[in-house]
């Protein structure tokens, strides 16, 4: 028998004496707290300088030679008839944010969970199990968001936009999960998942997921709206010719750099803990990378939003959600990296099941980050634009 008693045999994993590995991560979080730091700066430089000369100068009651010269005003307070206007596509906008609410907070409650050591690696599979349930119990949270999103909208078909909450992107994460499944079954590895617990898992999705969405819906409904700031004219402004480095395509990649740089380094070590069969217990770092995360993607999306009502243009709903969730593009690029240098797959199925199990991981990741850039614009236009003067 060893000599190692039964409460013990997992302290080789979870000791603090793997050094390089430490080392290795509070790199990671010295790295990722420069990006805070540099963010926080840009933010702080455009909020505390640039924001309050341009409320100074809004806000100005003009002398009598300047009513004379009639000069005209630039910038983000022209927009203020337009800012709140819905973007194309209400609904399905508003689905993607009720469930990116849904996805972070699962995915933070899980980490939260692991990191205070409720969740442990001898407990093989608790940590699937607890994702599992938390995203079928935050279904509430979805159709709450959802439906304060799609009613802020002046949206009339609310049921049809709910059951697209309940569906939509659970749909097509079930969906390919069940393709691959069926790839596993084809090569008849016993490593697919049993159809027993396939019907479980649909069960616990239309019997507890599916009724909580449409009861947040219901409270998300009823409950009244807080009331805008300015009030949307029934013309929508003509916004005028953007410079180059404005373009939407060009913003929505560069914003989604520094939230991926935030967390590429931890996301080599959970790469190699699904793919390569290592352990991972270093959940307290997780924890503070993932908070890093979130305030990285809130203030690069403030940031290029700002500049983008400087230059009148107000089509924010959209490019606020992609500007940080195009870090989930980058994730992808990178297991693609790690795919060709780490992981020696010479099989064609192999490769089909990595790529597929990484897309529903690069998607589930940008729901997440999406839903912080799209929350830390409404906070931030609704902020400034309470504070200017309209006439």
């Amino acid at each position: 028998p060893s000599p190692i008693k039964w409460a013990s045999r997992w302290d080789v994993y979870l000791s603090s004496k793997n050094k390089r590995s430490d080392e290795v991560h509070w790199f990671s979080i010295i790295n990722s707290l420069l990006i805070v730091v540099f963010l926080t700066g840009m933010v702080a430089m455009i909020l505390m300088r640039t924001l309050y000369k341009d409320l100074s100068r809004y806000n100005r009651v003009p002398t009598e030679e300047e009513k004379a010269e009639e000069r005209e005003e630039t910038g983000w307070k022209l927009v203020h008839g337009d800012v709140f206007r819905p973007p194309s596509h209400p609904m399905l906008f508003a689905v993607t944010i009720g469930t990116g609410a849904q996805v972070l907070g699962m995915a933070l409650s899980t980490i939260l969970f692991a990191a205070l050591g409720f969740l442990s690696p001898a407990n093989r599979g608790s940590l699937m199990i607890s994702l599992l349930l938390l995203f079928m119990f935050l279904g509430i949270a979805s159709g709450y968001f959802s439906a304060r999103t799609y009613k802020m909208f002046n949206g009339a078909q609310w049921r049809q936009c709910t059951l697209l909450t309940a569906l939509l992107y659970p749909g097509l994460v079930c969906g390919c999960l069940f393709v691959l499944n069926l790839v596993i079954w084809a090569e008849g590895s016993s490593s697919a998942i049993p159809f027993g617990s396939m019907v479980a898992v649909l069960s616990l999705w239309f019997c507890i997921s599916v009724p909580l969405t449409f009861l947040g819906a219901f409270y998300g409904y009823k409950r009244d709206l807080d009331k805008q700031p300015v009030q949307t004219q029934d013309i929508p402004r003509a916004i005028p010719e953007q410079p180059w480095y404005m373009s939407p395509y060009l913003t929505i990649l560069v914003g989604g750099v520094l939230p991926f740089g935030a967390v590429f380094v931890e996301l080599f070590f959970i790469l190699s803990s699904i793919w390569l069969d290592q352990y991972y217990y270093v959940f307290g770092f997780l924890l503070l990378v993932f908070i890093i995360l979130i305030i990285t993607c809130a203030e690069i999306t403030i940031v290029l939003c700002y500049f983008q009502l400087c230059g009148e243009d107000y089509h924010w709903w959209w490019r606020s959600l992609l500007t940080s969730g195009s870090s989930a593009l980058y994730l992808f690029l990178y297991s693609v990296f790690y795919f060709s240098n780490r992981l020696k797959m010479d099989l064609f199925v192999s490769a089909v099941l990595y790529f597929g199990y990484m897309f529903i991981l690069s998607l589930l990741f940008f729901l997440a980050t999406g839903v912080i850039g799209y929350f830390a614009c409404h906070w931030f236009i609704t902020k400034i634009f309470a504070s200017v003067k309209v006439d």
